[in-house]
């Protein structure tokens, strides 16, 4: 386990080196970013207060020095948690993400915990209750939930609690917490307000999880070895929970590695419908303006929870599955 550790942790690295080169590159192509305007607005100003930021833009960020030079003072900036300044919002990138950064973070482990508590048993329920009334509602259900889009189930929430109540669901947090740094007041409120959201973004997970256990439970059931458990007098749901159960839990283990970083940025449309506090939506925004170190930064952060997820769940697969170890 320990061999298997050291391998992923040496692959980590390298990787997170290779997609920030293609990250900066991407970010780098299209013509006319913020920082190019901004320079070309200041050099028509007169010497002096604009002639002075140009210097002190241009030292900073390398402007006159090669691409290469350029990136290794982003990178440099990505390691110590100096992510430069938007000049779109005009504030460094860092004091800009942070309470989002939280926000973003609650919401994808609360959503998480949600999809698998209730995906988890529903599959174990379809595939031993297989053809039976159960099993055809919670199919229902799951297509539901595939077939229906996250943003098009939120403007339906925000209509009918509007209507019903006369109140709204946008935001995670409430008025007098909008605008106050992150406290223990304010992590409460979040929690408070973030059961709606949750509801909604999980939906999607929990009914394609749900399809995919069912599917695992089904093909283990089937085999000999459950068969010469309940031939030993082994009661049914010991034999369920004890052997076949362990298996099926590979596809949640397995997709640790895109949830983080699926509902980081696949929830974009959600978000900006529910007017969530998340870094979907600014990185949309960031991506649209081509703000450099902005998009550079929320891509990075993608990127690192992606590699992280991926670590996670390639350790926890190989203690719950010895067959995927990459031992001798």
């Amino acid at each position: 386990m320990l061999n298997f550790l050291i391998r992923r942790l040496l692959i980590f690295i390298p990787m997170m080196f290779v997609i920030s080169v293609g990250t900066f590159g991407l970010i780098q192509a299209p013509p006319g970013d913020y920082i190019a305007h901004y320079v070309a607005r200041l050099a028509f100003e007169s010497e002096g207060t604009g002639q002075a930021e140009i210097a002190m833009l241009t030292k900073r960020y390398g402007l006159d020095q090669p691409l290469y030079v350029q990136y290794f003072k982003w990178a440099k900036g990505m390691v110590t948690w100096d992510l430069g300044y938007s000049f779109n919002w005009r504030i460094p990138v860092a004091e800009l993400i942070g309470g989002r950064l939280v926000n973003t973070l609650v919401l994808s482990l609360v959503t998480i915990l949600f999809t698998w508590a209730l995906a988890f048993p529903i599959g174990i329920i379809s595939a031993v209750k297989q053809y039976s009334f159960i099993d055809y509602f919670f199919t229902f259900l799951s297509y539901f939930g595939v077939g229906t889009p996250n943003f098009m189930i939120a403007l339906v929430a925000l209509y009918v609690v509007f209507v019903t109540w006369g109140t709204t669901l946008s935001g995670l947090h409430s008025p007098e917490y909008m605008q106050e740094p992150m406290s223990w007041g304010k992590f409460i409120d979040l929690l408070k307000h973030m059961w709606i959201p949750m509801l909604i973004i999980g939906t999607d997970g929990t009914a394609g999880l749900s399809r995919i256990v069912r599917a695992n439970m089904l093909d283990e059931l089937s085999k000999p070895y459950v068969e010469a458990a309940r031939a030993r007098g082994t009661p049914g749901w010991k034999v369920v929970l004890k052997y076949p159960t362990r298996v099926a839990l590979n596809p949640f283990l397995s997709t640790i590695g895109y949830t983080l970083p699926a509902l980081f940025s696949g929830t974009v449309i959600v978000s900006v419908v529910m007017n969530l506090p998340t870094l979907g939506p600014m990185l949309l925004e960031a991506l649209r303006t081509e703000d450099l170190y902005m998009a550079g930064s929320l891509l990075m952060i993608l990127t690192f929870l992606t590699l992280v997820g991926t670590l996670i769940s390639d350790l926890m697969l190989a203690w719950a599955d010895p067959r995927i170890r990459l031992e001798r």
